[in-house]
């Protein structure tokens, strides 16, 4: 490939449509602090998410720190080392342990046949990741948490707009975290929001994202500065008229890549789950090296050589990142430790060529070949 192939690109909206939504910030001067389009954004993503209780935060991973703040969490959370390090890392930074649970082979998320084994006495939630648009295991989440009186947080960073049996992923759980940074489904260049099944939480959320200040006056508890800007709410605005355009796109190169690769032995690809309305986010391919002749790493090897730039997602794991490994041991956790070793997230964003996934496609044929 002459024009370098990323793993993804962010969407934009045309630099007309964009300046024109942000023209009005020249006049009024309100570039922050749940200004006009703060407030409209908000409102039109409670209604393309099918909930009420959303909060707008200038960035996902600080949505996840209010959340647990929000819910008063202390002690123990159970959770995944088959994630991103932001939700690591937001866990500990709240003052919580995490303790790591194993995932499924099936779609990677947590396994819920694992969690009550991990349950003591401080224990206070269960943080789960729907991962690549698979969705976590609800209903059984759901069953634990009301028998031993936890909290659930799922990190849906993966899972903007996805419904699962009809029902919106923002409307599981106590409270739901989303991403929308540039490289996501729907970005507003950083930025990401909370939802909340109790209103009572998104309500102290407003207050602890603007550091507790209550009125003109006072500060009722202590916050920090996680507020939304305007700029970045103006593109949301812009995104989300496109949002179902994008995910028509991503749906065709999905497509793409499960006809030309679903024949082949020692792949399983990212099929859409059942049950699922999915947004295609992200395309995976788990690679058995014995069945299929190759590993991963060299087909990683194989793309990059020709210009394409896959990623190993997520690798290494959470537990062998150097913070983490006197805190964790990745062998506790061994079927998230092989998916880590073997899996590899394809190129997928609305404008790229489904040519170019035929390319992408026959390199991976050809290694496969002349493994």
């Amino acid at each position: 490939m002459k024009e370098r192939v990323h793993v993804t690109r962010s969407s934009m909206p045309s630099k007309e449509e964009y300046y024109s939504e942000i023209s009005s910030l020249w006049e009024t001067h309100w570039l922050t602090n749940m200004g006009v389009k703060h407030n409209q954004l908000e409102k039109e993503l409670c209604n393309y998410l099918k909930t009420e209780n959303l909060s707008l935060i200038v960035n996902g991973h600080l949505a996840l720190e209010l959340a647990f703040q929000a819910l008063e969490l202390r002690g123990e959370v159970i959770t995944t080392p088959f994630t991103f390090a932001s939700t690591t890392h937001a866990i500990i930074r709240s003052g919580l342990k995490p303790i790591l649970c194993d995932i499924n082979p099936l779609n990677y998320t947590v396994d819920v046949s694992k969690i009550e084994e991990l349950i003591t006495e401080r224990t206070c939630a269960i943080v789960a990741v729907h991962v690549y648009g698979n969705i976590c295991d609800v209903d059984s989440i759901d069953l634990i948490a009301q028998k031993y009186n936890l909290k659930v947080i799922y990190d849906a960073a993966h899972a903007f707009g996805n419904y699962y049996n009809g029902k919106s992923i923002a409307n599981f759980g106590d409270a739901t975290m989303f991403s929308f940074h540039a490289t996501k489904v729907f970005n507003t260049i950083e930025g990401g929001a909370i939802s909340f099944k109790n209103p009572k939480y998104r309500e102290k959320v407003e207050y602890l994202k603007n550091f507790g200040v209550h009125g003109t006056e006072d500060v009722i508890c202590v916050g920090l500065n996680a507020k939304m800007n305007e700029f970045q709410a103006a593109m949301g605005i812009c995104n989300l008229r496109h949002i179902d355009d994008e995910i028509s796109k991503r749906k065709k190169i999905a497509e793409k890549y499960i006809k030309n690769l679903q024949h082949i032995n020692g792949l399983k690809l990212s099929l859409p789950p059942k049950g699922v309305e999915n947004t295609f986010g992200y395309f995976t391919i788990l690679f058995n090296e014995s069945e299929f002749g190759a590993s991963r790493d060299k087909v990683y090897e194989n793309l990059c050589n020709e210009n394409i730039y896959c990623r190993k997602y997520f690798y290494p794991l959470i537990s062998d990142f150097t913070c983490f490994r006197e805190m964790f041991d990745s062998g506790n956790t061994p079927i998230a430790k092989h998916i880590s070793q073997n899996i590899l997230s394809m190129p997928i964003y609305a404008d790229l060529e489904l040519d170019t996934v035929d390319i992408i496609c026959n390199i991976i044929k050809h290694t496969h070949s002349n493994a």
